[in-house]
């Protein structure tokens, strides 16, 4: 370990265990802490969080050893664009201030989503003198280009200045994808100071069973004796979660019965997903699941039979994502159908882990389901092969190890520069 450190992180969306979402920053932070260094974590609220209050206070708690201070800014996925980034403005604002009022600060670190959080980082880091490390999550404003979502040519051109800005102004870079490191050394930021560290595997909360007492009793999840698919995550547009429903649509045409998907999450496809299942008559066999927190949803997926992974047809974005549901279902011992190649695929191809589709093609996604259903020892080898790519590959530990270690290098490489 290297000398003890006060840790400015930053992370809009920071969600704990009892919360709905990912908790990659709780667990890294709680890494740090375990090192021997000091984190104070600067976040937001969020339709998830539950916490109401003035807009721009802050909320100071102290979580598992984690300092955090909260600011009161409401953000849900329901909002538009523009009423999304005026919360993201309002954050990086108020989060600045914040920063300016901690003592003895050693590193700033920043995660995105969003991208505002880049100058943010970058503003503190300069303020508190000492080394920012920035965190690409999502690749901005490359994917909502790639999916049309963003067209002016005027705001392409500001974010793009903000991403290289945000880039280079950080001495080292971590991001979650291949596609990711790449999109950041093509704006010839130094590939040796990019270290790529996943989302990962939470191998001790997340216990691969058989048993599936639970939820046979829990309508949610279908009746007893189902196949059940299980989709945990956010249904919007780049998700592509009605490419599974155009399979529920073939299965149900051929009369295949005793197979159920359950949807757990929200998005702002969500309203119009359910729709389509009411107009098409597929509620007897899909159900959607409010977003469950992740200490329970880590008692639910090992009773799943499939974990499914879904994308929109966009090979843009193939190599780009690290969602956090692929990794639970990996540590929870279930097979993943994956309806995209890229390296998520090609990990399930080489530890036959897995069946990858091809992209909107229903009837082969129907006929994979229909043959992990009947060939129940071959989706049994699977599930055990996915557990042991969770283990060999994405262990939390191992990966936050090497979160850490780029932390206390990047400050120490930092401190002798300045000498």
């Amino acid at each position: 370990m290297g000398n003890r450190m006060h840790i400015i992180y930053i992370h809009q969306y920071f969600i704990t265990p009892d919360q709905q979402g990912g908790t990659r920053s709780y667990e890294m932070a709680r890494r740090l802490i375990n090192a021997g260094h000091k984190v104070s974590m600067i976040c937001s609220t969020s339709d998830l969080t539950g916490i109401q209050g003035q807009r721009g206070s802050v909320i100071q708690s102290h979580i598992d050893g984690i300092d955090v201070y909260r600011i009161i800014e409401p953000y849900s996925n329901y909002m538009s664009f523009a009423r999304r980034w005026i919360a993201f403005m309002r954050f990086a604002r108020k989060a600045l201030k914040v920063a300016k009022t901690l003592c003895e600060v050693d590193l700033v670190f920043a995660t995105s989503t969003p991208l505002t959080v880049g100058p943010l980082g970058r503003k503190a880091a300069k303020f508190h003198r000492c080394p920012f490390v920035f965190e690409v999550r999502d690749l901005w404003p490359e994917r909502p280009i790639t999916l049309g979502i963003l067209k002016s040519r005027i705001l392409i051109c500001y974010l793009r200045r903000m991403e290289y800005q945000s880039y280079h102004s950080a001495q080292h870079v971590i991001t979650l994808a291949p596609r990711m490191t790449e999109g950041v050394v093509e704006t010839n930021y130094p590939r040796e100071r990019v270290t790529m560290i996943p989302n990962s595997c939470d191998l001790d909360l997340f216990i691969p069973q058989e048993n599936h007492a639970e939820i046979d009793h829990d309508p949610r999840f279908g009746r007893p004796g189902d196949f059940r698919l299980v989709h945990a995550g956010a249904n919007g547009l780049v998700n592509g979660v009605g490419a599974a429903l155009d399979a529920v649509a073939v299965l149900k045409c051929r009369g295949i019965a005793g197979i159920h998907f359950s949807f757990i999450g929200d998005g702002a496809q969500t309203p119009m997903l359910k729709k389509r299942c009411e107009d098409e008559g597929l509620n007897d066999c899909v159900s959607w699941v409010k977003p469950i927190p992740k200490n329970e949803i880590a008692r639910i997926l090992p009773q799943m039979d499939v974990g499914m992974m879904l994308c929109k047809d966009n090979p843009g974005i193939y190599d780009g994502t690290s969602p956090n549901k692929f990794f639970d279902y990996l540590a929870s011992g279930l097979p993943v159908l994956i309806n995209y190649s890229g390296w998520l695929s090609e990990h399930l191809e080489q530890y036959d882990a897995g069946i990858t589709v091809p992209p909107e093609n229903a009837e082969a996604f129907a006929d994979a389901v229909v043959s992990m259903m009947q060939q129940k020892e071959k989706t049994r080898q699977m599930a055990i092969h996915a557990r042991k790519l969770a283990e060999n590959e994405f262990s939390r530990n191992i990966l936050g190890e090497k979160f850490v270690d780029v932390l206390e290098k990047t400050a120490d490489q930092y401190r002798k520069r300045q000498g």
